[in-house]
């Protein structure tokens, strides 16, 4: 769907549950990452870019102190005073946008005095395909009452407050990358941010120059941040940091994995050296993209899938036929994106191959007798605002 017909779509959505106009639309893309995967909630190093994919809210301020929330993936609106929005009263998939408003309050917002409001959400963003379209919702909910609350917070803020609303009105323990990816963003770009310091920058990549596409492999195989493995793989970490007299994996560098070797369990040290890895090939990527262009990011791109599949274990079948299969048809450079366990592969393929990419996919995905992936482009878009 264009981002025209998408916000036509939210404008007519909040019309047909509340009974009147909207004051504005804003809206925030889904992200894909380039690469480093479970190191932003290490302190490490990401690469990820704004895609073109969005979620756009309509929203209208009340005069009393009621929210109400709804949206065109749920039939009913909820409904929630401000004075009892707190996150063991937020579930489902209205905490999304519910724990953005009380995570302003924890940023500054004086949610005793403010209004409530309405507001009704529409997307685009694949949900469970690791694009995050949480964040999508999340960083477009916060320019939205930011802008009518007058807040005035700068777009690293409303990142952290995406994050706190994640980790504690929804409960997925998530960093601060998909935040800042939507809200930092730029066109034919790409965020390449310090998890700890939170110092970003953006670094062209120079695809449409160099003739490649980012084509998106949606497996189907959903997953959930808040369930399971996510959880347990970062407590790995935590883990072994500890064994390491740190605080922080970041503090751990590749030259320190002979030491980890003999410090740690099997289990806790190739998730640990995944992690160190991982943040080495951001920063390979990065220098590789300014010093030589973005058709030698292939070998790096190759070397995350198979760290994230045989060290940190978060792959699955799907994942890895999509990326064996498109590197084999002629992709550059292949791996799974996400937190894991289900949702996307990418392949970066020259365009004249995206063809021939798809068909093999799809071919190899029937003989596996899996079920039929989605298969699109996405190109590096610009981050959130207010777009009417």
């Amino acid at each position: 769907m264009n981002t025209q017909t998408l916000e036509q779509a939210a404008r007519v959505g909040f019309e047909s549950h509340f009974a009147h106009e909207p004051v504005g639309l804003w809206s925030a893309p889904g992200r894909v990452n380039l690469i480093g995967e479970h190191t932003d909630y290490n302190d490490g190093f990401v690469f990820p870019f704004a895609i073109d994919r969005r979620t756009v809210v309509a929203l209208a301020e009340r005069g009393d102190r009621l929210i109400r929330v709804a949206s065109s993936f749920a039939d009913d609106a909820i409904e929630i005073s401000l004075d009892e929005l707190f996150p063991e009263n937020l579930h489902g998939w209205s905490a999304y946008p519910l724990g953005v408003a009380w995570a302003l309050g924890q940023f500054g917002a004086d949610l005793g005095t403010q209004t409530g409001f309405e507001i009704y959400i529409d997307s685009d963003v694949p949900i469970g395909a690791g694009l995050s379209s949480s964040a999508a919702i999340e960083s477009a909910v916060a320019v939205a009452l930011n802008d009518v609350w007058d807040l005035g917070l700068d777009r690293r803020t409303l990142a952290q407050v995406g994050q706190l609303a994640e980790n504690r009105a929804v409960g997925a323990p998530t960093g601060i990358m998909d935040q800042s990816a939507s809200l930092l963003g730029e066109t034919d770009a790409a965020v390449f941010l310090d998890c700890r310091s939170l110092d970003s920058e953006v670094i062209p990549l120079g695809f449409d120059e160099a003739g490649l596409e980012l084509l998106i492999i949606d497996t189907r195989v959903s997953h959930s941040h808040a369930t399971g493995g996510y959880g347990s793989r970062r407590a790995s970490c935590e883990k072994g940091a500890a064994a390491l007299g740190t605080d922080s994996l970041r503090d751990v560098s590749v030259a320190d994995l002979g030491r980890a070797a003999e410090l740690l369990d099997d289990e806790t040290f190739r998730r640990v050296r995944h992690v160190i890895t991982e943040n080495q090939r951001v920063l390979d990527t990065v220098r590789t993209l300014r010093e030589q262009g973005p058709t030698a990011i292939g070998e790096l791109l190759d070397a995350s899938h198979v760290s994230m599949r045989d060290d940190f274990e978060i792959s699955v079948a799907e994942l890895d036929l999509a990326v064996e299969t498109s590197r084999a048809a002629g992709a550059i450079g292949a791996r799974m994106t996400g937190g894991g366990f289900g949702g996307a592969a990418i392949a970066l393929t020259p365009t004249a191959l995206i063809p021939t990419v798809e068909a093999a996919v799809l071919d190899a995905f029937a003989a596996a007798g899996y079920g039929t992936p989605e298969l699109f482009v996405v190109r590096a878009a610009a981050g959130a605002g207010r777009t009417a």
